[in-house]
């Protein structure tokens, strides 16, 4: 398990691109036969990738989480943003397709992330917060999330949002996921930018083209900073940035909360005349 330290916003102005990219950007996310996992002492959240490549994978504990199982403390939400795939939580099979999400409350002891039976190439995205009470575990498909249209294709951020985890929907203790997907012909997400700092946001930008890339924006509002961001890679975004970016092509991403709350509008919005 990666380990990534807390930030202040001082520190920024002193960073070059190396050493923004090593704080806040998680470059190999899913690596084939592995769970690669990054822990950040921003609201203690645990991201990372579990790819089977044909061998199911056991979600395990470590030395960070001084637990003795991993959701003994905590709780998960998965993506899959591979092909179909199953999540066994303590013996319970739950099949997801490409684009389904799961919740596993705090106490599921035994959690397996493995290849559908008829398929290959499942990518399950996980993000995990700590928790204080247990919640059922929940599949979500991409038909069952509360859709939100956003945007507008005369600003190029025209989008699709489907909340999966969150208080009007799936249960959780703290953790609010979903994911959105940029309409062919718009490139931004989240502009007007904005920052919530009763929460930290993570990332994962994914069906992006292998040559494309996104720009994502970061830092304070009159002290901003950029990540050249590739397919499959996530950003941790503290809760005094402000995350907003812009591609060479439309492109999907999983957005993931964990904080003080879980009101998805709860958001200091930025206009662009404010970012310097």
């Amino acid at each position: 398990m990666d380990q990534r330290y807390a930030s202040h916003p001082a520190q920024i102005p002193g960073m070059d691109t190396a050493a923004l990219r090593d704080r806040f950007l998680v470059e190999d996310v899913f690596v084939p036969g592995q769970v690669s996992l990054t822990y950040t002492h921003h609201d203690r959240i645990v991201l990372g990738g579990a790819e089977p490549a044909g061998t199911p994978l056991r979600l395990e504990t470590s030395d960070e989480l001084r637990a003795a199982y991993f959701l003994e403390n905590r709780e998960i939400g998965i993506v899959n943003v591979g092909g179909a795939g199953t999540v066994t939580a303590d013996g319970e099979v739950y099949e997801l397709p490409t684009g389904a999400a799961l919740y596993v409350g705090r106490g599921t002891r035994d959690v397996v992330l493995a290849d559908a039976a008829d398929s290959s190439g499942a990518q399950f995205y996980l993000f995990s917060a700590p928790a204080h009470t247990t919640y059922p575990t929940v599949r979500v498909l991409p038909e069952e999330a509360n859709v939100r249209e956003l945007g507008d294709q005369a600003t190029s951020n025209r989008r699709t949002l489907r909340q999966y985890i969150h208080a009007g929907g799936v249960r959780s203790c703290q953790v609010v996921m979903g994911v959105t997907t940029l309409h062919e012909g718009s490139m931004w997400n989240t502009m007007p930018a904005h920052t919530h700092d009763r929460r930290t946001e993570c990332y994962l930008y994914f069906d992006l083209p292998a040559d494309a890339r996104v720009i994502h924006l970061m830092g304070e509002p009159t002290e901003s900073r950029h990540l050249v961001v590739a397919d499959r890679q996530a950003i941790i975004s503290p809760s005094w940035s402000v995350h907003s970016g812009v591609g060479t092509s439309a492109y999907a991403f999983v957005w993931a909360m964990a904080g003080e709350n879980q009101e998805f509008d709860d958001m200091d919005s930025v206009p662009p005349t404010a970012l310097r």
